[in-house]
């Protein structure tokens, strides 16, 4: 694999790629091919110092700021950078580059600059005893209302950065007669991805819903350790009927099951 370099990374991103080696590189089943290309990679992010209408990450705890998992972190400011180092690679790009001493008014306005990204983000999810919400809103009547407007495009799964469903195909050369196993991105909201013994599991739009979100925000915590989402509201943004996790949520804890 070819070395590289990621710039532009966002705290939101840092923590996705965080989870993701949670999935990939932890526990007995590791992924050698993931582990190559993540030790060849170079992530210089920046502190987001301006908010979208849809980010939610400090409900999250996973920015603005970039905290770790970078080897270089940089805030815009109008006369330049301020950067910060994270890994010896880090250091070494950097002195390789003509730099200024920090001064302390510049860092004082890095930190007003990634203030002002928390201080515009008008979502906030609610992360108390939320695995326990969801397991116990299970047959909530609120998975239907949302199933009767989510369009199963999977939008959400394609832009959610810690999102990690694949299938494996047997793809044969009708030349050769080889028969290779290859992999690719699935989703959960496809119909047939839980397709087995001559049927599907999950039949209806809300069934699968209900799966990705009780699985995102809820049972990724026994599973992982943590949260399955980093708050960068890309589902949100990309959904095509406007379905919001963060209301979504908010709906199930206004009318509890039981």
């Amino acid at each position: 694999f070819k070395p590289h370099a990621f710039l532009g990374v966002r705290a939101c991103e840092l923590a996705a790629i965080r989870i993701q080696d949670k999935v990939f590189l932890e526990g007995p089943y590791q992924d050698p091919i993931y582990r190559r290309r993540r030790e060849q990679t170079v992530l210089i992010a920046v502190n987001c110092t301006q908010a979208a209408s849809t980010c939610f990450c400090a409900s999250m705890e996973t920015g603005p700021r970039c905290s770790a998992g970078f080897d270089l972190a940089l805030t815009e400011l109008a006369e330049g950078f301020v950067c910060e180092i994270g890994t010896d690679r880090g250091r070494e790009l950097l002195e390789a580059c003509e730099t200024a001493s920090l001064q302390s008014h510049h860092a004082a306005a890095a930190d007003a600059a990634r203030q002002q990204a928390v201080d515009q983000q008008s979502r906030h999810l609610d992360t108390k005893d939320l695995p326990e919400l969801l397991a116990a809103s299970r047959n909530h009547p609120h998975w239907h209302v949302v199933g009767d407007r989510c369009l199963s495009c999977t939008n959400c799964t394609m832009v959610c950065p810690t999102c990690f469903c694949m299938s494996v195909d047997e793809v044969r050369d009708l030349s050769t007669g080889e028969v290779n196993r290859e992999r690719k991105w699935d989703s959960c909201f496809h119909t047939d991805f839980t397709y087995m013994n001559g049927g599907v599991v999950r039949t209806e739009t809300s069934h699968r819903y209900r799966q990705w979100l009780s699985h995102k925000l809820g049972t990724w915590h026994a599973q992982f350790g943590t949260s399955g989402c980093v708050g960068c509201g890309r589902c949100i943004t990309w959904c095509p009927v406007g379905i919001d996790l963060v209301a979504e949520v908010a709906a199930l804890r206004a009318e509890p099951v039981g």
